[in-house]
C-alpha cells in the first residue's frame, strides 16, 4: 500500500510535490548559506587581522634581564618564524643647517634597526626617497628639518655630546602608533599620538651612540625583540585570539619574568572577535526573514490543496484504512518533500557559498561544518512535517466525511483577528523601537575611545514585531475588502469579465482566505527584497560618506605642521584627473585653557570638493550654515562638546587666542557663535570649530593652509593619488579614498556583506516570483472544477480569461500595495536600529530603484504567466476537465 501510494503521488500530484520541495529547498538553502556567511566572515576577520598586523610581537626586555638570552627564549617558542632586536633611545632633539638656515626640533626617538629587518618586517617602513639602508629619517622630521638625502643632522642624546649623522634615505612609519606603544600598559595609559621626529639607524651605529646613555640612564635606552610568527590560527577568531594569547603567556613565562609582550597580534584578533558578533546581528536582520518566509511560501504551496487532501482521506477511511494508516501516508509525502528539499537546499547552498563566499562549506570546522548542515536540514524536515503532515493529522481529528464533502463555506474569523493581535503587535513594536532608539541604542561604542561592543537583542523585537504586525493587519485589510467590497471589484473587473463581473466578484469573496494570504505572501517577500536592498544600499553611501569624511575629499594632499603654502598652491595640483581643488586651513585655537582644532574654509567653495550632508550640523543645513559663515566672515560653527562644555549660547561672542604670524604671539580673535557642527572633513569627532578662512588669515596674518581637499568626479582615485605623491614628493601626505575606507571601515567591513547581499536579494527574488505565480497558479488549479462548472452554464473563454487575469490582478495590485508599504516602514525602523553601523547616520535611506524595479517584474512575470497558463487550461472542455477531477 505505502509503495503504491508513493508511486500515486510521484505520478498525479508531481507539481504540487515539487513545489513543496522547492520551497522547504528554498529555506534550507538561506539558513545554510547563512552558515557560509559566518564561516566565510571570520575567516575574512581573522586573516584580516593578521594581515594588517606589521609585527606580531613587540617584546619589552625588562630591565635587569638579558636581552642576548630573551631573544634566543623567543626564536625558540613554537610558532615564531623571525624574531629581531630593536633599541630605542629617548633624545632631546635634533637639529639641522639646509642652505644657511638651521632647524631644530622638540624631543625625539632613535631606533636601532638590523639589517634584516626591512624584510622580515616589510610593512612597518615604507619608503619614500633615497636609500634604503644606513641613517634613515622619518617624512615629518624631514620636513620638520627641511632636510633631504646626503644632508646631515645633529643628534641630541640627553648627557652626551651631539652626534653628527648623514641621512641615506626618507622613509614613512604607517604602523607608527603601534611601533611606539607603551608595551603592557593599559589602554587608557598609551601616548596619544607618536613622536613626531624619529631617526632609524643601523644596529651597530646605535649600539656605539647609545652604550655611554645606557651607563648614565639606564632607562633612556631599552630593547624590544619584535617577532613574527608562521604558527597556522583557527579560522574563528575567537579560537585563533585565545591561541594567540596562550602562546604570547607561554613565552612571558619561560623569560621568568624577563619579558612582557606587548601582543599586537592577540589586539588585533580581539577586536576581530568581537566584530564576529556582527555577522550574528546580520544574521538575525536579513537571512531569518527570508527563511520564515520560505516557511510560510511552503505552507502555502502545501495548503493549496487542502480541499482535495480532506476529500482523499475521507475517502481513504472510508475504504476501512484507520487513523494511523493515514497518517503514516501523509508522513510519507513529508518525507519525501523534506529529504528532497533539504538535499536540495544543501547542494544550492554549498554552490552559493563557493561562489558568493569562495567556500562551499558551512563552518569553520569540520564538526561546525556539520552540525550545520544538520541544522539546516532538520529545518527542512521541521518545515515539510510543519507544513504537510501536522495540517493532515489536524484534519483526520477534526474532520468527517460529511464535512469534507462540504463546499467552503463562511468560516469564522481566526481567533487572533477577533482579539486584534495585529493592531496589539504594530503598538508594541513602536513601543519597543521608541524605547531603543530614544536610548541611542548603538551597536558599537566607543567610550573614551576605547572600542568595544554593545548588542541589545531586545532591540531586534521591534522589526520582528513590525513585520509580523503588518503582516497580520495586511491580512485583515485584504479579507475586509474581499468580503465588503464586491460592488467595487465588480465595477473595477467588468472590463476584462463583462457580464461575469458579479460572479467574479463573489467568487473572489468567497476565495477571500487563499486570496487574502496570496496578498500577504507577495508583500511579504516585497518587503523583504525592499528592507533589505535599502539597508545594504545604505550601508554602502554611508561607508563612502564615512571615509570621504575622514579622507575629506576624494584625494587630499595635507601639509606638515609649520608649512606655510598658501592657497594659491593648490593650481600646482591639478593633475590629470582632479575637476577641483579646495584648500582647507587648519590652526589650533584656545577657548579658555582648551586647545582645539580650528579649520578656515571659503563657505562659497568648499562643497566643489566635498559633500557637506545636513547631517553634519544642528540648527540649519549645511548650505544655511556656509552661507551664514559666508554674510558674516567672524561667524563660528562650534562642535557640540564645545558647547555644552562652555554653555554657548547662539548669538554669543567668542574669544579665541590663536597664533599671530607676524609676532608668532597668541592674539585674541573674537567670533560670532552662529551654528553646530557635528562632523566636517578631516576633522576629529569630539571638539573642534569651523570659520571663514579669510577672516583666520587677517586675524593672524597668515592663510596658510592645512590640506587640499581634491575632487576627482568618484573615478580614479589611486591613480590621481599616485600622480600627487610623486609629484609633492617628502614634502606632504597624499591620502585617498579608497585607502582610508579599508582603513577607517566599522567593523561591518569585516564581514562579506556583498556576498550576503548577492544571496538575500538572489533569494529576495525568489521569493516574490513563488509568492506571486507559484501560489497563484496552485489556487488556480484547485478550482478547475468551478471553472469547468461555469463554463457548462455558459461562460465563454474571454469571460473565464478574465475571470482568473481579475484575481492576479487584484492579488497583484494588494501585493505591491502592502510590500511598499511594509517594506519602507521596515527599512526605516532596520536603519534606526542599526545605527551604530553607520558613521555618520544616514540623511535618508539609499534605496536601489533598479534592484526593485526587477523584483517587481520578476514578480509580476511569474503572477501573468500563472494567469495566462491557469486561462489556457480552464478552456479545455468542461466534460474532460471534469472527468479528470
Amino acid at each position: 500500500m505505502i509503495t503504491s501510494w508513493t508511486r500515486g503521488l510521484l505520478r498525479r500530484r508531481t507539481g504540487r510535490l515539487v513545489a513543496t520541495a522547492l520551497g522547504i529547498a528554498l529555506a534550507v538553502a538561506l539558513i545554510a548559506s547563512l552558515g557560509s556567511f559566518l564561516t566565510a566572515s571570520k575567516s575574512t576577520m581573522t586573516l584580516r587581522a593578521v594581515r594588517d598586523v606589521a609585527v606580531d610581537w613587540q617584546i619589552q626586555v625588562q630591565p635587569g634581564a638579558d636581552p642576548d638570552s630573551v631573544l634566543a627564549a623567543v626564536r625558540s617558542a613554537d610558532g615564531v618564524r623571525q624574531a629581531e632586536r630593536v633599541g630605542f633611545a629617548r633624545a632631546t632633539g635634533f637639529r639641522a643647517t639646509v642652505a644657511g638656515t638651521t632647524q631644530s626640533t622638540g624631543a625625539g626617538v632613535v631606533l636601532g634597526l638590523p639589517d634584516a629587518y626591512r624584510s622580515v618586517f616589510p610593512r612597518e617602513i615604507r619608503q619614500l626617497t633615497g636609500a634604503a639602508s644606513g641613517v634613515l629619517i622619518a617624512q615629518q622630521t624631514a620636513a620638520n628639518l627641511h632636510v633631504s638625502p646626503a644632508d646631515t643632522v645633529t643628534i641630541s642624546l640627553p648627557g652626551l655630546t651631539p652626534v653628527e649623522v648623514t641621512v641615506a634615505g626618507v622613509v614613512d612609519l604607517p604602523q607608527a602608533d603601534s611601533l611606539f606603544q607603551k608595551v603592557g600598559a593599559p589602554p587608557q595609559s598609551q601616548p596619544t599620538a607618536p613622536p613626531d621626529n624619529v631617526i632609524l639607524l643601523p644596529a651597530p651605529l646605535f649600539a656605539s651612540l647609545t652604550a655611554p646613555l645606557a651607563k648614565i640612564d639606564p632607562t633612556a635606552v631599552t630593547t624590544q625583540i619584535h617577532t613574527a610568527r608562521n604558527g597556522r590560527l583557527p579560522a574563528d577568531p575567537a579560537a585563533a585570539y585565545t591561541s594567540v594569547v596562550a602562546a604570547a603567556h607561554h613565552v612571558e613565562a619561560s623569560t621568568s619574568g624577563g619579558a612582557v609582550v606587548g601582543d599586537n597580534l592577540g589586539a588585533a584578533l580581539d577586536s576581530a572577535r568581537q566584530d564576529a558578533l556582527y555577522a550574528q546581528i546580520l544574521f538575525l536582520f536579513l537571512g531569518v526573514p527570508g527563511a520564515v518566509l520560505a516557511a510560510l511560501l511552503t505552507a502555502a504551496v502545501a495548503g493549496a490543496g487542502t480541499v482535495r487532501r480532506r476529500r482523499e482521506q475521507a475517502l481513504l477511511r472510508t475504504r476501512g484504512l484507520t487513523t494511523r494508516q493515514v497518517t503514516a501516508l501523509a508522513g510519507i509525502e513529508a518525507a519525501l518533500v523534506g529529504i528532497a528539499g533539504g538535499a536540495l537546499g544543501i547542494g544550492i547552498a554549498a554552490s552559493a557559498g563557493a561562489a558568493a563566499f569562495g567556500t562551499p562549506s558551512f563552518g569553520t570546522t569540520g564538526a561546525s561544518s556539520a552540525a550545520w548542515s544538520a541544522l539546516a536540514f532538520g529545518l527542512g524536515l521541521v518545515v515539510a512535517a510543519t507544513t504537510v503532515l501536522v495540517p493532515a493529522v489536524r484534519d483526520l481529528r477534526t474532520g468527517t466525511v460529511a464535512q469534507a464533502r462540504q463546499a467552503v463555506g463562511r468560516p469564522r474569523s481566526p481567533l487572533w483577528m477577533r482579539c486584534g493581535l495585529d493592531v496589539i503587535l504594530l503598538v508594541v513594536a513602536l513601543l519597543v523601537f521608541k524605547a531603543s532608539s530614544g536610548n541611542q541604542y548603538a551597536l558599537v561604542l566607543a567610550p573614551e575611545g576605547v572600542a568595544s561592543i554593545s548588542v541589545s537583542y531586545w532591540a531586534f523585537f521591534g522589526p520582528a514585531l513590525l513585520w509580523c504586525g503588518s503582516a497580520l493587519l495586511l491580512w485583515r485589510l485584504a479579507t475586509l475588502a474581499l468580503t465588503h467590497g464586491r460592488r467595487p471589484l465588480a465595477r473595477m473587473v467588468r472590463p476584462l469579465t463583462g457580464t461575469l463581473a458579479g460572479t467574479t466578484a463573489a467568487a473572489m469573496s468567497r476565495q477571500r482566505r487563499p486570496l487574502a494570504r496570496a496578498v500577504v505572501l507577495l508583500a511579504l517577500a516585497l518587503s523583504f527584497a525592499a528592507s533589505t536592498a535599502t539597508f545594504n544600499a545604505t550601508y554602502q553611501h554611508q561607508a563612502h560618506v564615512d571615509a570621504q569624511l575622514t579622507n575629506g575629499a576624494d584625494v587630499t594632499v595635507t601639509q606638515p605642521p609649520g608649512a606655510t603654502a598658501g592657497p594659491d598652491a593648490g593650481a600646482a595640483l591639478h593633475v590629470a584627473g582632479v575637476r577641483h581643488v579646495e584648500p582647507l586651513q587648519h590652526r589650533y585655537a584656545y577657548i579658555g585653557a582648551d586647545l582645539q582644532d580650528l579649520y578656515g574654509v571659503r563657505p562659497s567653495t568648499i562643497t566643489s570638493a566635498t559633500a557637506l550632508q545636513d547631517t553634519y550640523f544642528a540648527g540649519g543645513t549645511a548650505k544655511a550654515l556656509m552661507g551664514r559663515l559666508a554674510a558674516r566672515p567672524d561667524s563660528l560653527l562650534v562642535s557640540e562638546e564645545t558647547i555644552k562644555d562652555f554653555q554657548l549660547r547662539p548669538g554669543d561672542t567668542v574669544n579665541l587666542r590663536l597664533q599671530d604670524n607676524r609676532t608668532k604671539a597668541l592674539t585674541t580673535v573674537p567670533f560670532h557663535y552662529a551654528g553646530i557642527v557635528k562632523e566636517f572633513p578631516t576633522a576629529p569627532k569630539d571638539s573642534f570649530f569651523v570659520a571663514n578662512a579669510e577672516y583666520i588669515a587677517r586675524a593672524t596674518g597668515s592663510d596658510a593652509v592645512g590640506a587640499f581637499l581634491i575632487d576627482t568626479g568618484g573615478t580614479r582615485h589611486g591613480a590621481v593619488a599616485a600622480a600627487l605623491r610623486h609629484q609633492v614628493g617628502t614634502t606632504a601626505t597624499v591620502t585617498d579614498l579608497t585607502q582610508t575606507r579599508y582603513a577607517v571601515g566599522s567593523s561591518l567591513t569585516s564581514v562579506d556583506l556583498s556576498g550576503l547581499t548577492r544571496i538575500e536579494l538572489g533569494a529576495a527574488v525568489l521569493l516574490a516570483a513563488a509568492a506571486g505565480g507559484i501560489v497563484l497558479a496552485l489556487g488556480l488549479a484547485e478550482r478547475r472544477r468551478t471553472f469547468a462548472i461555469t463554463t457548462v452554464l455558459g461562460a465563454t473563454r474571454r469571460q473565464l480569461r478574465g475571470l482568473v487575469l481579475s484575481e492576479a490582478a487584484v492579488m497583484t495590485a494588494g501585493g505591491l500595495a502592502g510590500g511598499a508599504a511594509i517594506g519602507w516602514a521596515l527599512s526605516q525602523m532596520l536603519v534606526t536600529v542599526l545605527t551604530g553601523v553607520f558613521d555618520p547616520p544616514p540623511a535618508a535611506l539609499a534605496v536601489p530603484w533598479t534592484y526593485l524595479a526587477l523584483t517587481v517584474l520578476a514578480a509580476v512575470v511569474a503572477i501573468a504567466s500563472a494567469a495566462l497558463n491557469a486561462a489556457r487550461r480552464s478552456s479545455r472542455p468542461a466534460v474532460e476537465e471534469l472527468r479528470t477531477l
